[in-house]
């Protein structure tokens, strides 16, 4: 009995995260070289943790590279510092250690907007390798700690995007 309780409470875990995985958008530029696969955030942003959504976009180059590049990009909700800044650093931690950052460079008025893009350049260690906590470094420093469900949302995401023909 106990055995059917697991398989059936895995089965329901499973089941929810890949009904809040994200549907990926495809589009070619006009020139028809450049490919985008991103995430469909036409009705909402996917969440990493509760203030921080997120968009994962990949751009597949056609010709003698083939080469890809795979974007993070953060939005942070009601994300406001009193000191006006140059500049800020946006890190995302993962729990091997690695951290991946970014400079923002905010506006002449010195307010930010909100949303920073971090270039992802393994996106298949990314995939291996958790994000524990995102940083942001300004005035003060605010961190954004993940959980495990978002973790998981966020990878199957990732998949997608990599996978995306």
């Amino acid at each position: 009995m106990k055995m059917i309780l697991v398989l059936v409470s895995f089965f329901a875990a499973t089941l929810s995260i890949n009904a809040q995985a994200a549907k990926v958008l495809t589009s070619v530029n006009d020139a028809g070289d450049v490919a985008t696969y991103e995430l469909d955030c036409t009705t909402k942003f996917q969440t990493l943790a509760k203030g921080l959504r997120y968009n994962i976009t990949r751009h597949e180059f056609k010709g003698p590279e083939l080469k890809n590049s795979y974007r993070l990009l953060l939005v942070m909700d009601g994300f406001y510092s009193k000191t006006l800044n140059k500049e800020m650093t946006i890190s995302a931690v993962l729990t091997d250690g690695t951290v991946i950052e970014a400079r923002k460079i905010i506006e002449d008025d010195g307010f930010f907007d909100g949303a920073c893009t971090l270039k992802i350049k393994d996106p298949n260690a990314l995939l291996k390798a958790d994000i524990d906590k995102v940083i942001i470094h300004a005035d003060k420093e605010v961190v954004y700690k993940l959980s495990a469900q978002n973790k998981a949302v966020f990878k199957a995401n990732l998949n997608n995007i990599i996978n995306a023909k």
